[in-house]
């Protein structure tokens, strides 16, 4: 079983200040939780398509419930690769993004999609795809729902801080604002994360105290 999510978002803002947002969008006070960014690899492809790998560091903390389960020593940040490519004749940027590390534990991959939108040349639309499972025999359900719902919360912080971006981009300092309210976006993916983080808790402690708890994980 995988976990699935799929959110669509009107940007008011062209593709081009939405394309040179994208790659400016780091450090903002909303992504505090991404450490580093680095380029491993970048080329212009025969059809003028430019192809960028990027390695990014973020924090990963563990949630309590999920602490008793794995070693005290285990790393707190995660390494997301990042694979990009930006078409500028069709204004389409594309990126792909998963995580290297504590791959057991969960795995989660997305897909972006920004392109111009055919209606409203001045509009930018952003369709976003994941994909989060776990390999922990047992609480693979759980840890998909917390997954899930803090991708939820990651991607609503996401959109503030490319607001943001776009905010610096345009030179006049105020809020950016997206059709979609990301406010209440993130309100409701906070409740949601509190939800499954109570549900996994009150399972973990269950299965802790059954004499069938899992001593292997695949």
């Amino acid at each position: 079983m995988v976990k699935y999510f799929f959110n669509e978002t009107d940007i008011k803002s062209k593709w081009d200040h939405v394309f040179s947002a994208f790659w400016q969008r780091y450090p903002n006070p909303f992504s505090t939780h991404v450490l580093t960014e680095d380029v491993v690899f970048r080329k212009v492809t025969e059809d003028h398509q430019l192809v960028t790998r990027r390695l990014l560091t973020k924090t990963n903390r563990l949630p309590r419930w999920a602490e008793r389960f794995f070693p005290t020593n285990l790393s707190r940040s995660v390494y997301i690769l990042e694979d990009s490519v930006v078409d500028p004749i069709n204004k389409r940027l594309t990126t792909y993004t998963w995580n290297l590390n504590h791959t057991t534990l969960m795995t989660v991959r997305e897909r972006c999609v920004f392109q111009e939108s055919e209606n409203r040349p001045a509009w930018t639309e952003l369709k976003r795809e994941a994909w989060i499972s776990s390999g922990v025999y047992g609480f693979s359900r759980p840890i998909q729902e917390f997954g899930l719902a803090r991708f939820k919360s990651n991607q609503a912080k996401a959109m503030k801080g490319l607001e943001y971006a776009l905010a610096n981009l345009h030179g006049d300092g105020q809020p950016w604002h997206l059709r979609d309210s990301v406010k209440d976006a993130s309100e409701k993916a906070k409740e949601t994360v509190l939800a499954a983080s109570e549900k996994a808790k009150h399972l973990a402690s269950a299965a802790a105290a059954s004499p069938q708890k899992p001593s292997q994980y695949v």
